[in-house]
């Protein structure tokens, strides 16, 4: 049996070398200087989103407080990014403290940050004492201030794809270059939101599958969604892997996006496939795909792709395994540069022919 190295939902995986991909975009990009007052209401009516792939509000109230002061004072405050979505729909890839910062002071209270039924009161507070907006909520301001803040203007770059018309997926690239804020998210972690569906439930579900987190040596689901990452790259091999295209984080942002739904026949073949490769791991293997100690995702991929379309017996996986491991052309192909076509496909022809067959012959 596998056993389980209780790690706390972090998944420590060898590093792998992908390419960096090189795609062309028509992008439009337009400047426009809004009123507060106008972002506030878009925001209120839903014109403008936080999408599901940013944190949620996480300032303090003196940061919140020096933003507003900022306005008031006249100081300049950085510009946001807003990105128009297939459903024209603007959703904040860039600045979401600062819109929202705005609209909570406008309502009177931060919103998002009380997880009570009673709101917290959003005054201005820790400013220095002899400003003259300390400890006021925006309706103890002058009507002179009042009118002075909803008619500051904030520079709001519109970004819209325009080629691949349909595609949609800039989004993916633009917000990763701009995620500079304090916790960056993943890969996956924006994969999720940009093409999400009914394929994120049903990744998570099998990620749950306790066999699975032991055999990666989990006591919970990784917080980055490595695991989740790891079984969508599983989703896009199977069956498909003589097609497989390099890069391999934009092969996944193809299929995940082209499978939303996740209801096609090879979604449903590959679930009891899934699970019954993962059984078969857990029957046969100790603290598997760990050549060097961590978790070999290119060593695990060419495994359970065997035994997703191969009929391979636990038996036989536990007898030829170590051969696999120990074989020079194999193990080439499971550490550096491990995403081109040629590792990807050559390591699974080899584990197919060794779990099967056994070690090759000199």
């Amino acid at each position: 049996m596998v056993q389980d190295t209780t790690a706390q939902g972090n998944l420590e995986t060898d590093i792998e070398e992908d390419e960096t991909p090189f795609v062309e975009y028509d992008i439009s990009v337009n400047p426009a200087d809004l009123t507060l007052e106008l972002l506030s209401e878009k925001y209120n009516r839903e014109e403008i989103i936080i999408p599901p792939y940013q944190r949620k509000f996480v300032w303090k109230p003196k940061q919140a407080s020096e933003l507003i002061e900022s306005f008031l004072m006249g100081l300049p405050v950085p510009q946001i990014f807003l990105y128009e979505n297939d459903e024209g729909v603007l959703e904040v890839i860039d600045g979401q403290q600062r819109l929202l910062t705005v609209h909570f002071f406008f309502r009177g209270y931060f919103e998002e940050i009380s997880p009570k039924d009673t709101q917290k009161v959003f005054r201005l507070n820790g400013l220095s004492q002899r400003s003259d907006y300390n400890g006021k909520t925006y309706s103890q301001l002058a009507s002179s201030d009042q009118r002075k803040l909803k008619n500051k203007t904030l520079r709001v770059i519109f970004i819209k794809q325009l080629r691949p018309s349909g595609e949609g997926d800039a989004v993916f690239h633009i917000f990763k270059r701009l995620n500079t804020g304090g916790t960056l998210l993943k890969a996956q972690e924006i994969r999720n939101a940009v093409y999400r569906g009914p394929i994120v439930d049903s990744l998570r579900e099998l990620n749950s599958e306790q066999h699975w987190q032991e055999i990666l040596g989990l006591s919970n689901p990784d917080r980055s969604q490595k695991d989740v990452e790891l079984i969508l790259r599983l989703f896009a091999l199977f069956e498909n892997w003589e097609n497989y295209k390099s890069p391999m984080s934009e092969y996944l942002n193809k299929v995940q996006k082209t499978n939303r739904d996740f209801s096609s026949e090879k979604a449903v073949r590959f679930k009891s496939a899934f699970n019954q490769a993962t059984r078969c791991v857990a029957d046969a293997l100790e603290k598997p795909f760990r050549p060097k100690r961590l978790v070999n995702s290119a060593a695990l991929e060419a495994v359970f792709i065997s035994l997703m379309e191969e009929e391979i017996s636990s038996e036989e996986l536990k007898q030829n395994y170590a051969s696999l491991l120990e074989d020079s052309e194999f193990a080439g192909y499971i550490f550096g540069s491990i995403a081109n076509e040629v590792a990807v496909k050559r390591r699974i022809e080899l584990a197919k022919d060794i779990l099967k067959n056994g070690a090759k012959s000199n």
